[in-house]
């Protein structure tokens, strides 16, 4: 008894701060700039009684949705338009059947919250929006369901649009989108998808619980990877790329015949060659298998077959990166560079291989 009391006293408490420094410039001098011109655009639309507001109360609760929470499937475009123009023609309407305030904002907010459910597109402050035209003044009354366009619609489209500029500006993409699976190989899933947890034992966990969870499966499963990748970082004891990759790598230059990639796999028993220009940056890479390329001579130049654009590494990559890269992305090499982008040295699967079963010996 006393250890749930204590425990439901702990909840009281405010959780911890996720935002980094970036976050609330971002929320402060969003909703600012977003307020002030959803207002200022519903200034310059003529239409609506004198005493009708430029800007509605809602509105701030959905700017802090759009610059405080963007990637929540209740800030998306869809629940944020539909949501606050559909609840508020709901207001609307329980204002025109309902003489009793009391009875019209109760009804309007009920239904406007099942209609929104139906609709997917659940937006708390729609809520908000379907209440203040239940009750509004005899200015709302008069404008009737025109409300739900002007001066609610212009705001809310106003917000919209300086919440995709502000967002994706400073580096947060908006609207939200949660990353795609992994590449298939053939028509099998890609490894991370065929071991350990996957999206849809995710779809089903949240099914289950009670009390619902108001995120995407996508998203989910993207925290769960990342959880697993720290995990095998911390097993590896932080180990980079830098520490595991080979520093005596073969390399060739783009004008290069493919016949001098022949003698380097031959005589230095590699199978892949970085292709570099004059200052040693990566451009492109040839392996083993790109010298089956039965359309070319051996007096062609490597730029012919080479790979490019190619996929690196930095040399502080924590090597649990390098596990969906390999894996999921079907990579068996991985050029390493530093920090002045220059190759450094080279990463196989045999190293990986290595490593990863240390890893799991001193488990």
């Amino acid at each position: 008894m006393y250890a749930d009391r204590t425990a439901w006293l702990a909840s009281l408490r405010p959780g911890p701060i996720a935002y980094r420094r970036a976050d609330f410039l971002r929320g402060g001098l969003g909703a600012l700039v977003g307020i002030a011109l959803a207002a200022l655009a519903a200034q310059a639309v003529p239409g609506g009684p004198a005493m009708l507001p430029f800007i509605v109360a809602p509105m701030g609760a959905s700017a802090v949705l759009l610059f405080a929470a963007p990637a929540s499937p209740l800030a998306q475009p869809y629940s944020l338009l539909v949501g606050n123009v559909v609840s508020t023609a709901i207001g609307v309407t329980a204002a025109r059947m309902f003489d009793d305030v009391t009875v019209a904002a109760s009804v309007a907010v009920a239904v406007a919250i099942a209609v929104m459910m139906a609709l997917r597109c659940v937006h708390p402050p729609g809520g908000a929006c379907a209440l203040f035209a239940a009750v509004g003044s005899a200015a709302v009354a008069e404008q009737g369901y025109a409300f739900a366009v002007w001066p609610v619609g212009v705001n809310t489209v106003v917000l919209l649009g300086i919440a995709a500029l502000v967002n994706n500006l400073t580096g947060r993409p908006y609207p939200h989108v949660p990353p795609p699976p992994p590449p298939k190989q053939g028509t099998d899933e890609a490894p991370s998808q065929r071991v350990g947890v996957q999206t849809e034992d995710i779809r089903q966990a949240m099914a289950r619980l009670d009390r619902g969870l108001d995120i995407l499966p996508g998203d989910v499963m993207t925290l769960v990877r990342e959880a697993e990748a720290h995990a095998l970082d911390r097993r590896l004891g932080q180990l980079r790329c830098g520490t595991l990759m080979a520093r005596d790598v073969q390399t060739a230059r783009p004008a290069d015949t493919i016949y001098r990639a022949r003698m380097i796999m031959n005589n230095h028993h590699v199978k892949v060659v970085p292709v570099v220009d004059d200052e040693r940056h990566v451009v492109g890479i040839v392996t083993v298998y790109d010298l089956f390329n039965l359309d070319v001579v051996d007096l062609d130049p490597i730029s012919k077959i080479m790979t490019s654009p190619v996929t690196t590494v930095r040399t502080e990559t924590p090597v649990s990166e390098l596990v969906a890269l390999m894996t999921d992305l079907g990579l068996r090499h991985l050029p390493v560079v530093g920090e002045d982008d220059r190759l450094a040295g080279i990463i196989t699967r045999t190293e990986l291989i290595a490593v990863l079963h240390q890893a799991l010996v001193e488990t």
